[in-house]
Parts: structure tokens; C-alpha cells; sequence
């Protein structure tokens, strides 16, 4: 299954947005075991599908996550109580190739019950989006051979624009993320069958709430001075796939990554060249490389949450998201 085919855009206030379904509590271990009081256990992976298993299950289900908030997902360890929780809950529902140590634990476990984001996303290779290698082509004749090549060598090194390598971050497209719940409320209705009609209504919601802020960020980014993002790691590849916006990140998919003098002087002239006013930091990314360059180029910083973990338990993806369309606005100018 694809993504949600694309409504109309239409205005909706983004603060329209609301009557999410409330979740049941979950273990604050990661480990999928459960109070004994029924409900469905369900064991994500990480936020954004730990999201999708809160809504589509609502007060009928008892959902965890294998990785804590505030954790950078690709780089987490499970313990062995994790490891057994993958097997001992009712569904597992995950990224595959996203987490290593998820992967190996989903293969040796085999839990009953599974739902693999990857396979419902549509996901494409990090050199299908948007990137600054662009840009870089565009400028190249003001470098020296010399620094042409040291760029392509340090460039590849980066894994900024690796064709063999699929984005995971497919769940900062709103409707990408929508094509999961239905598969969800499927494996929740298998489980629980007393209550698919409840899944399938829960569901339902969920889409047309994202929906509705797919259609937001429609509206709010249809008209902007600048389309050019500067990011500090390109996670917002979808992002800019669903909104023809053009990211420019300053180290590849991996955020641990420290981007190369030549990366940082081609962002340079990105900036320049386009105008840029703004580099985005990250949640959970070291901000002092973007800051610093800002304040080379003479530009400002802002914050986009790539939503990998959630890191304020007050705000939920979509009140993140709306953050995001906010910063966004603001730094490209948008009327």
C-alpha cells in the first residue's frame, strides 16, 4: 500500500488540527510487558510509529517503545528484556533497515504479529531527493578542478547522495505516515477482532487528521520567497519531496556525520547564491557546526524536529509537525 493520494488543498488552520484518540499508557522500560488489564500489546520501534499505534489503538491497546524518548533512534541497543518483549507482545510494529539492532532482534524473535513500515511508505533512495549536489553543479565553475574533486571525494564520503541507501524518514510526509494506519488497525483487528470496528473508526481519524495537515503545509509553503532548505543532516528529504521544497543538508542520512570543509564551503555558496536567510538545526543534533556557519555567512538559525524520538512528552507528532510548517514559514519567507 502507497501513500494517501493527495486531497485538493484547501486552507485549514493548522491549530484546527485536534480530537486525537488517547493512548493507553506504556511500559517505560521498552519491553513490551504489559499490566495484565486486557488490553492489546503493541511494541513500536520508534516515535512516529509508536504514534500511529497510539491513535489507530487508542484506550484499547498498551503501546511501547523500543527506543526512549530523547534517544537517537539509529544508533539504539536493546536489552535483553527488549529482545524479549519483541516475541512476548501482541504486535511489533517497525521500520525495517532503519535499526540495526531492531532488525536482528524482529529476525531471531519472530513475533506473531508484524507490521513493517517499509513496505507501506514508499520509500526512495536518498539520491532521489532534492540535495545540494544541485546546487554544487550549478556553482561549480566558481571552484578550482582542485576543489571539484575534493569535494565529489569528500562528498561520497559524507553518504549525501549514496543511490544505494533508502530514506527511512518517509513519516515527515504526513501522508506517507497515513498509509501505515489501516495496515495497523488490520493487525490490531486480527488480534482483537471484538474491537476492529473501533481500529477501523480509529484509523479513519487518524488519516483525515493528517490529511488535514498535508493540506496545511500545502497552504502554508505554496507561497514563499525561498524553496532552498539548509538542514544539518538530510532527514527532510520527504518533506521536501511533498511540498517542492529543495534540501540542503550539511551531513548526509547519518546525523552523526561531520560534514567536510568542502561540504561546508558548497553550502556556502548555496546560501549566498539562493538568498537562504536560515540553517535549521536539529533536536538531536549538536547545533554548534550549523551556528558557527551561520554566523560565518551571516545568516540566523532555527529549529526543525526531525520527529525521530519525541522529545517533549507535552507535544505529539502533530503538534511537532506544526512547529516544523512554523519555522519553515518563517525562514523562507512564506506570504
Amino acid at each position: 500500500m502507497g501513500p494517501m493520494p493527495r486531497s485538493p488543498a484547501r486552507v485549514l488552520p493548522v491549530l484546527a488540527l485536534g480530537g486525537l484518540v488517547l493512548a493507553g499508557c506504556a511500559p517505560a522500560d521498552g519491553s513490551g510487558t504489559a499490566p495484565d488489564d486486557g488490553s492489546v500489546e503493541v511494541l513500536a520501534s520508534f516515535y512516529p510509529l509508536q504514534y500511529v499505534a497510539e491513535q489507530v489503538g487508542g484506550d484499547l491497546v498498551t503501546v511501547s517503545s523500543l527506543t526512549p524518548p530523547g534517544a537517537e533512534p539509529h544508533d539504539v541497543e536493546l536489552s535483553p528484556s527488549q529482545v524479549r518483549g519483541v516475541s512476548d507482545t501482541d504486535l511489533v510494529l517497525y521500520l525495517s533497515g532503519f535499526q540495526g539492532a531492531v532488525d536482528e532482534a524482529v529476525d531471531a524473535r519472530r513475533p506473531a504479529h508484524l507490521v513493517d513500515a517499509a513496505d507501506l511508505a514508499d520509500l526512495v533512495g536518498a539520491g532521489d531527493e532534492p540535495a545540494a549536489d544541485e546546487h554544487a553543479d550549478e556553482h561549480a565553475d566558481e571552484h578550482s578542478d582542485e576543489h571539484s574533486d575534493e569535494h565529489s571525494d569528500e562528498h561520497s564520503a559524507d553518504g549525501g547522495h549514496d543511490h544505494g541507501t533508502l530514506d527511512p524518514h518517509f513519516w515527515l510526509d504526513p501522508q506517507r505516515l497515513a498509509a501505515v494506519a489501516g495496515p495497523v488497525a488490520d493487525a490490531l483487528a486480527e488480534i482483537d477482532p471484538d474491537n476492529a470496528d473501533a481500529y477501523t473508526a480509529n484509523a479513519g481519524r487518524l488519516v483525515a487528521d493528517l490529511t488535514a495537515l498535508d493540506e496545511a503545509f500545502t497552504d502554508g509553503l505554496a507561497d514563499c520567497e525561498r524553496r532552498v532548505v539548509v538542514t544539518s543532516h538530510e532527514a527532510f528529504g520527504y518533506l521536501g519531496l511533498a511540498y517542492d521544497l529543495e534540501q540542503v543538508g550539511m551531513s548526509g542520512l547519518d546525523p552523526e556525520a561531520e560534514p567536510s570543509p568542502a561540504r561546508l564551503r558548497d553550502i556556502g555558496d548555496v546560501v549566498r547564491h539562493e538568498g537562504v536567510t536560515t540553517i535549521y538545526t536539529e533536536t538531536l543534533v549538536n547545533p554548534k557546526v550549523a551556528q558557527t556557519l551561520a554566523a560565518d555567512l551571516g545568516v540566523g538559525t532555527a529549529v526543525l524536529d526531525p520527529l525521530e524520538s519525541q522529545t517533549d512528552e507535552a507535544a505529539d507528532y502533530a503538534a511537532v509537525m506544526e512547529q516544523n510548517l512554523a519555522a519553515l514559514r518563517a525562514g523562507l519567507g512564506c506570504a
